[in-house]
């Protein structure tokens, strides 16, 4: 891969294997947006070395044409993610997007791009306002609806526990979503809410006592927290060493090997929602590790299967578009039917949603274990 000038920018060209025919006359350039530096760093790094690692699987299948992967830094930041769509939009002239992997950066950008008329997919924006923006947004991954119904689920009739509390990211329309969906779940599974007060944190937040004193207050047999992993792993520091011993739940924005590294000892007695286990024994997904493992020296997690995922459905849209124009493209997109990714068979809804299964890992010191496989 040749590397732009600039910092975290790539421009990859080479063959891409789908787009073989003599039907193609223009080149084709897939934009992406992803969170290289700041605060969701480590969502955006493997969603882009997932995006990579499909590429390069094309690469050596190659079959004709020229094909452009642009990869732009948002810097975990919403004007940052805008000022990117813009530019790949207007000066890049994209003719697909893959879009921002959190749902604040994804409702930022995804306006834009439906106003241009690009087709759109965001890996893992799972806020279920992402694809209200327009017909020409979609997504790979579930969404917190779909999520906050699951750890609902666990939490009732798996961990048998009906007192619980939640804890909500102020300025996060992730977090306040799945903690909308989690919660209407849990109630009408007869599940009751240990306080009625709100609890809330905010971004950056690095001192929790006075929150957790609340928590412990209130005596919950369960803590929900549907936030992202820096703030969740100071926090379940925080929470242990108050005492408090009961599980903590959480949705897929714990996902990150940071979360371990911040509260060590603390995560026991932790389970998220996610989207794929690496240590799920499905030869594809066992293949997908190895591979990652090979390019990357780690284990992927859900951002990575996810954005590998998310330029698969891209190519196999072009694939049967047999077009590169947008208008094309997008009428495939939205049409994608039983497609096999890493993280399952991917069908659209009509509102552009994929139906699709969730697993819960459990937490451990070492990583998450996969513990449960929950369908639609």
């Amino acid at each position: 891969m040749k590397m732009r000038s600039g910092p975290h920018r790539l421009l990859a060209t080479s063959m891409f294997l789908l787009l073989t025919t003599s039907a193609f006359a223009a080149d084709l350039k897939i934009g992406v947006v992803s969170p290289m530096t700041g605060a969701t760093a480590t969502f955006g790094q493997e969603n882009a070395n997932g995006i990579k690692l499909a590429y390069e699987k094309m690469k050596k299948m190659a079959g004709g044409k020229k094909f452009d992967l642009i990869i732009e830094d948002d810097k975990s930041e919403a004007i940052e993610s805008t000022n990117a769509t813009r530019k790949l939009l207007s000066v890049d002239k994209v003719s697909v997007m893959i879009g921002a992997p959190t749902s604040s950066l994804a409702l930022a950008s995804a306006p834009i791009v439906q106003e241009a008329k690009i087709p759109y997919i965001t890996p893992t924006a799972t806020n279920a306002k992402v694809t209200m923006v327009g017909d020409y947004i979609t997504r790979a991954c579930f969404t917190d609806d779909f999520q906050g119904v699951v750890m609902a689920k666990f939490a009732v009739e798996t961990l048998k526990k009906t007192k619980g509390l939640v804890l909500v990211e102020n300025t996060s329309d992730y977090s306040k979503g799945l903690a909308k969906s989690f919660t209407e779940a849990f109630t009408k599974l007869g599940g009751k809410m240990a306080s009625t007060e709100e609890l809330t944190y905010a971004a950056k937040d690095t001192d929790f006592q006075s929150l957790l004193r609340k928590v412990k207050r209130a005596n919950p047999d369960f803590v929900f927290v549907p936030g992202y992993y820096v703030e969740v792993g100071l926090l379940l520091k925080q929470a242990r060493a108050q005492g408090i011993n009961v599980p903590f739940l959480g949705g897929d924005g714990w996902d990150s090997p940071k979360l371990f590294e911040i509260a060590g000892e603390a995560v026991k007695g932790s389970y998220i929602s996610n989207h794929f286990a690496p240590d799920d024994k499905s030869p594809v997904v066992q293949n997908f590790v190895k591979d990652y493992e090979k390019a990357y020296g780690s284990k992927p997690g859900s951002f990575a299967a996810l954005g590998y995922d998310s330029l698969g459905i891209v190519a196999d849209a072009i694939k049967r578009a047999k077009s590169t124009k947008p208008a094309d493209i997008r009428a495939a997109l939205v049409a994608t039917k039983g497609y096999q990714g890493i993280t399952g068979t991917i069908t659209f809804d009509k509102d552009r949603n994929p139906t699709k299964s969730a697993v819960v890992l459990e937490a451990t010191p070492s990583g998450y274990v996969f513990h449960s496989r929950v369908n639609p």
